[in-house]
């Protein structure tokens, strides 16, 4: 065993394969996106899942102060959407984003959108988990999914 420390810490967490999401939100006619790799379901009845967004990050007030957002698993395809999404000043303009029914926006060609509405946010430690009851999803079953383990892309 080793010493836990951030690196140590981080370096043991990356041996955990992940999917990749980018969660987004409109507020005020502006477009937010963060790229998110910790999420997961929660429950069933009623739908609900969960991510978190580092208390740093440059868009957390905008995503904490909004009622609905979208989640879209990205596709192996999409790989150049997660780097966009995971800078601090993310471009929107060249994305084609689609309108959902409770106007949130949502990714194309996405192997899973999910519309959203947030139920709770909790701050644990240095970030801020979003609770999320889900009101709309699709899927593709065409598209393989962007992974994430060790650091790098699969």
């Amino acid at each position: 065993m080793k010493k836990i420390n951030i690196k140590n810490f981080k370096k043991t967490l990356s041996k955990f394969a992940t999917g990749i999401t980018v969660v987004c939100i409109k507020n005020n006619n502006t477009i937010y996106g963060k790229t998110v790799n910790s999420f997961n379901s929660l429950s069933l009845n009623p739908p609900m899942v969960l991510f978190s967004l580092g208390n740093y990050s440059s868009s957390i007030k905008q995503f904490s102060k909004t009622k609905f957002l979208s989640i879209n698993i990205l596709s192996s395809k999409q790989r150049k959407l997660s780097d966009n999404f995971a800078s601090s000043t993310p471009k929107i303009e060249n994305i084609n984003f689609i309108e959902g029914k409770n106007k949130t926006v949502i990714i194309p060609n996405c192997i899973a959108n999910l519309e959203c509405k947030l139920m709770d946010k909790i701050k644990k430690g240095d970030h801020i988990i979003f609770i999320c009851k889900i009101l709309e999803l699709q899927s593709n079953n065409k598209l393989k999914p962007l992974l994430y383990f060790n650091s790098k892309y699969f």
